[in-house]
């Protein structure tokens, strides 16, 4: 990562684009984002990946069905923003931490799940305030199954959206199946499960005990669930590895990880991250994002589509358009490492709570740095909240250190925003919300792009965009809306 100055900003002049990317660096790149939402250490999808790859080839996969392990090791987590307003309103705490500190826990063992729960309720509010959140949970029928089907439905459609196997969507749907039958959504038991979805179960749980307690931990994690959690034939090659020190040295080396877990790209012919596949992972993210609230359910790709449209009519460049499109279903990726505490609260954001948000892009920058294809961009997409006149966040950059991305970017995020429902308004009509952006022009906001885009409000193209918005990851979209409607019913 770019050395940072005082502010945090880095002043190198952009890099060059990578010319030719392969779709796997561009994925696990992005898997940190995916660990940031599910409260899990960076890494942990690589490394998750490692150990299911290993095992893969130690159980004798094909050349294949390695292909679509290896894709369904890296998107495993990529439904995993779709439960957390759930898990945040039901447990009353930051859903990330759940989430971690749940996955540490054996399902069957009701008494310690009982105890487990009730340590991960209101945390840090009054003892009435987290006696209600127990019993709401303990009350909450099929929660966890609920909870875990949103997950695995939503990760295995992004696989297919994406164009992976369907060994490799199959694989993440029962990713939480349990080899006793006790597991969800369905409740699949011994070898009706699916090979890879077992594989990835025992890979990713061996992940968490392994970081979070060591090895001797781990392993008689292991012992104790095989036949109940894991198939006992996958147990018996892992525990095989406790002595293997070197192994074990390297999925600790944080450092190469990425390099470890692209070098086991399955196939003779790497696949390429052409445009068409670009702009699919940028859509498909941008649905991971806005599912993290229902409230943004089609933020990204509104503020995208709409900061593309004011590029178009300012007469940009195909590449930059295309930049900017990218950026913009992008810019919110930090976003997937706030509580949804903050994200869904009704009211007024605490002092605390407003800094922790803006902590977002930073977030953002630091992720899509990762992302050789995305690189040139991350700094200009994680700028959405600069202002011209150095009153944004959380850099206070001024006009000349923010470039034509940047720029149209804020305008169509404030927009966006303002017209959308939020938790605590409803969305407000184009005259209302030209009337409160309208005075920042040349200040705040860029003059002609302003112009551009009140205009493009005038004549409605904003509102046809939110309205009839498609793209290569349409159906998540709509899954995304269908979700925030559900979401909208039960809390009313």
């Amino acid at each position: 990562m770019a050395a940072l100055s005082s502010n945090g900003f880095s002043h190198a002049a952009p890099g060059p684009r990578a010319r030719t990317v392969r779709f796997a660096e561009v994925i696990s790149a992005l898997t940190y984002a995916l660990d940031l939402t599910e409260g899990q250490r960076p890494g942990h999808t690589l490394r998750t990946a490692l150990i299911a790859m290993r095992l893969g080839e130690e159980i004798g996969l094909d050349a294949e069905t390695l292909g679509a392990l290896y894709y369904a090791a890296l998107l495993k987590d990529a439904g995993c923003s779709s439960n957390a307003a759930r898990m945040a309103a039901l447990f009353g705490s930051d859903d990330q931490h759940v989430k971690r500190d749940m996955r540490l826990v054996d399902w069957h063992d009701r008494w310690n799940l009982a105890r487990r729960t009730a340590r991960n309720c209101g945390i840090g509010r009054n003892p009435l305030a987290r006696i209600k959140h127990f019993l709401r949970v303990a009350h909450t029928p099929q929660m966890t199954r609920d909870i875990i089907a949103a997950r695995c439905e939503r990760g295995a459609q992004i696989a297919v959206a994406l164009g992976f196997p369907s060994a490799s969507s199959e694989a993440i749907a029962h990713v939480d199946e349990h080899w006793c039958g006790l597991g969800h959504p369905v409740g699949l038991a011994g070898d009706e499960i699916p090979l890879l979805s077992r594989v990835l179960l025992l890979a990713q749980t061996l992940e968490v005990y392994w970081t979070e307690h060591g090895l001797k931990a781990m392993l008689q994690m292991l012992r104790a669930r095989s036949g109940t959690w894991f198939d006992p034939t996958l147990v018996q090659r892992v525990l095989s590895w406790r002595h293997d020190a070197a192994w074990w040295s390297t999925l600790a080396d944080s450092d190469r990880l990425d390099q470890a877990v692209v070098a086991l790209e399955p196939g003779g012919t790497p696949m390429q991250a052409t445009d068409e596949r670009l702009d699919a992972i940028a859509y498909a993210f941008a649905a991971v994002i806005d599912a993290k609230t229902p409230f943004t359910y089609r933020h990204s790709t509104n503020v995208a589509q709409y900061a593309l449209g004011i590029s178009r009519q300012l007469g940009a460049s195909p590449s930059l358009q295309r930049d900017v499109l990218r950026a913009g279903l992008l810019h919110d990726i930090g976003k997937l490492g706030v509580s949804n505490r903050i994200l869904d609260k009704p009211g007024r954001l605490t002092e605390v709570e407003r800094a922790e948000i803006q902590k977002h892009p930073r977030w953002t920058w630091q992720i899509l740095e990762r992302v050789d294809a995305f690189a040139h961009f991350a700094s200009s997409s994680s700028h959405h909240h600069e202002r011209l006149d150095g009153n944004g966040y959380p850099w206070g950059l001024r006009d000349h250190q923010l470039d034509f991305t940047a720029r149209v970017l804020a305008i169509a995020d404030v927009y966006e925003a303002l017209t959308a429902d939020r938790p605590y308004r409803a969305g407000m009509p184009v005259e209302k919300v030209l009337g409160i952006m309208l005075p920042d022009r040349a200040t705040a906001f860029d003059a002609s792009m302003m112009d551009a885009a009140a205009q493009m409000a005038r004549d409605g193209d904003f509102a046809r965009i939110a309205e009839n918005g498609t793209d290569p990851a349409g159906t998540l979209a709509r899954l995304s809306e269908q979700r925030h409607e559900s979401h909208l019913r039960a809390v009313a």
